[in-house]
């Protein structure tokens, strides 16, 4: 069935792992007959979590797109990954969203996916709801989470569905407190009762909490507020959806999946309460022109689409997308505004997890997927080529955890290498580099669990096994002293012999390139054999006489010689000049250098003394701290490269995931004496491994 844009609602699923997302999404699928029986993460049967990793570590890993039809609305839920190091699944959910539903557990207070989540739907003013969920479980607390809530983010957190509780603090049903109407659940059905005598006090107070919130939605009922008139529920629903699409107003609903409880009131809510596409503004980009421009949500406009993501597997591609203009229709050519080539829409359909429904249209401001697009990525815009425009790109973190990899069985890196081109399709947000100076592929992303799930889809998706190991660091090498040494290369083998003879000065210089020069006097080493010496030089300094690094900065001045006149050649002289620069380096105070990084670091102002003392034990310089005016600081810092490969994970641990870094390569530096021996000794070891 064909929804118009202002009966579809997008909405993103946002909390901590293990928050019960994925299991709200379940019971929603479930008591709409979206699905015929309640799956369990447990049980690794849920519509969302499909995918063989995900069934196996019982987290979500991957977005996905459940539409739920409920009282002629349609409902994208969007289900996204808990953990951090699948962050770049919940940037792509969130630049389709037209709101949030922040899922909180009654127990353990407000977690770091909360504050995070909270942070993601400030950062794009989306509007946003609260579901407590495992309201029943035991040791929940709906009242102390609501008050946590409240006085973190302040009077905007509104109750809306709140639970009644027995004298034993089990969760027995709910209130609608706008309504003042209490419900259980019997059979999988909700069944109104009465609101227990108890509970009247309690209710009055949230009904009143809620009243005030709605009264600052605007100055006729604030005025009617504090009147004493009372609301009527015409009035309070719409000041509720002022307040929600303005962001001065979160609604606060609970349940528990499991049993159903609070379900279909949450469903009330975001069908009735929260912004269809139509109600969201403009989105941001640029034309083909490269101007910055918007393209408004028009269901009669040109056709326009996002691609936010894109899925491979053992049937194909699909390329999930969300129509922001216009209606999308089969067999459509459309214009890719980064390729600029064309794309035909051949077959559309709508996902519920791994389940495609083959449709012949989608309209504006719904979310579909289409097979076998050709050059089109995650990002990408889609577009009539009348207007062709390009769409704001999805905001990907930066990837900071670098490991190594490489094949337990040696000769099938390339089976590595594109495999993992293939997962990039599917996941954009993780790099990898063939790193041709430690001789290693780098693959880097958000943290080890993603690295692990590539190792894991590698084995299952392309059959190779691929390991991970700490990455090399790139150092260099360069000299203190100046030295002049003679290369003298003489062979005879009968016939024409071999015959080179130079002296060369080596001596610090000023530019990382090798600098060469010479100062010959009598055509002790004819001209013609200059390029020789150089080429021999260039060819040298790629290998350091400490541990096999590149030398930098160093001159190079050919001042004597000799030659022979049948037996010089160019080979003679350039093998002559190697043989002086393995002589005399040695000689030169060679000194190993380490790359420097630039590190910026965001952590909340009461895990500083923790973050400076890490950095002092990773032989790091604080250059400064600025406060950011919202109660985190920035720390700028110089580190050694050589101490920041576990530095991502260990900033997790030691913030509990409030914190972020950027790290950027500055420059080299002298290695102190007792890490230059250890790097030496290394680098001699992986030799005798003939690496």
């Amino acid at each position: 069935m064909s929804y118009s844009a202002q009966n579809i609602r997008n909405v993103c699923l946002l909390g901590h792992g293990g928050s019960g997302k994925t299991s709200l999404a379940e019971s929603v699928l479930f008591l709409t007959n979206g699905t015929d029986r309640l799956g369990k993460v447990a049980d690794g049967n849920t519509v969302s979590d499909f995918d063989a990793e995900e069934i196996k570590r019982q987290i979500s890993i991957s977005l996905t797109a459940l539409p739920v039809e409920y009282g002629g609305y349609k409902l994208n839920l969007l289900d996204t990954p808990g953990y951090f190091d699948f962050a770049g699944e919940t940037a792509e959910a969130l630049q389709v969203a037209d709101a949030g539903l922040i899922v909180c557990p009654a127990k353990g207070g407000i977690s770091v996916g909360t504050e995070k989540a909270w942070k993601y739907l400030q950062e794009r003013k989306l509007p946003r709801a609260i579901y407590i969920s495992k309201t029943d479980e035991e040791n929940g607390d709906f009242n102390a989470v609501f008050h946590a809530l409240r006085e973190k983010y302040g009077n905007a957190v509104c109750p809306v569905i709140v639970p009644i509780w027995n004298a034993d603090k089990r969760v027995t049903g709910i209130v609608d407190v706008v309504r003042r109407k209490a419900f259980e659940v019997k059979n999988g059905k909700r069944v109104e009762i009465d609101v227990p005598a108890d509970k009247v006090g309690a209710i009055d107070e949230f009904y009143n909490a809620l009243m005030e919130t709605v009264a600052e939605t605007s100055e006729e009922y604030m005025e009617k507020f504090f009147s004493g008139e009372a609301f009527t529920y015409e009035e309070i629903v719409s000041g509720l959806r002022k307040g929600i699409r303005d962001l001065s107003l979160v609604p606060v609903y609970c349940g528990s999946a499991v049993t159903g409880l609070g379900t279909l009131p949450l469903l009330d809510g975001l069908v009735s309460l929260f912004p269809s596409p139509l109600e969201r503004p403009a989105v941001p980009g640029t034309d083909a022109a490269g101007e910055p421009t918007e393209v408004a949500i028009d269901p009669n406009g040109p056709a326009c689409a996002l691609v936010f993501k894109t899925v491979s597997d053992q049937y194909g591609k699909f390329s999930f997308f969300k129509v922001i203009s216009g209606c999308i229709t089969t067999d459509l050519v459309m214009t890719n505004a980064r390729t600029g080539g064309t794309e035909k829409m051949g077959h559309i359909f709508f996902m519920k997890g791994k389940k495609s429904t083959e449709v012949k249209e989608i309209c504006c401001g719904d979310i579909g997927a289409v097979a076998k697009l050709n050059e089109t990525k995650t990002g990408d815009t889609l577009c009539d080529s009348k207007r062709v425009v390009s769409l704001a790109p999805i905001p990907f973190a930066e990837p900071c955890y670098s490991m190594a990899i490489f094949p337990k069985v040696k000769g099938q890196e390339d089976k590595i290498s594109s495999g993992l081109q293939r997962l990039s399709e599917e996941d954009p947000s993780f790099s990898v580099v063939n790193n041709g100076e430690t001789k290693q592929m780098v693959v880097t992303g958000a943290g080890d669990i993603q690295l692990d799930v590539l190792c894991s889809k590698l084995k299952n998706r392309f059959g190779v096994d691929a390991e991970l190991q700490p990455a090399r660091v790139a150092y260099r090498e360069k000299i203190r002293k100046k030295v002049k040494v003679q290369g003298r290369h003489k062979k005879q083998s009968g016939g024409h012999g071999q015959f080179g003879d130079v002296w060369i000065e080596f001596e610090p210089g000023d530019t990382e390139e090798l600098t060469f020069t010479e100062n010959i006097f009598g055509g002790s080493v004819p001209k013609n054999f200059h390029p020789a010496v150089e080429k021999g030089l260039r060819e040298s300094v790629q290998r350091g006489v400490l541990a096999g690094y590149p030398v930098v900065f160093l001159k190079a001045t050919l001042v004597d010689g000799s030659y022979h006149p049948v037996d010089s050649s160019e080979m003679a002289f350039k093998t002559a000049a190697s043989l002086a620069y393995k002589a005399g380096l040695p000689q030169a105070g060679p000194v190993l250098l380490e790359p420097i990084g630039s590190l910026k670091v965001t952590v909340p102002d009461s895990y500083m003394g923790d973050i400076i003392g890490d950095l002092n034990k990773r032989r790091g310089r604080v250059m400064g701290m600025n406060p950011t005016g919202t109660g985190d600081q920035v720390v700028e810092a110089e580190v050694p490269m050589a101490e920041m490969g576990s530095y991502a994970i260990d900033l997790r641990s030691m913030t509990q995931g409030r914190g972020s870094f950027s790290f950027n390569f500055v420059r080299y530096e002298e290695t102190p004496p007792a890490i230059q021996q250890k790097v030496i000794e290394d680098a001699k070891a992986t030799m005798d491994q003939g690496e």
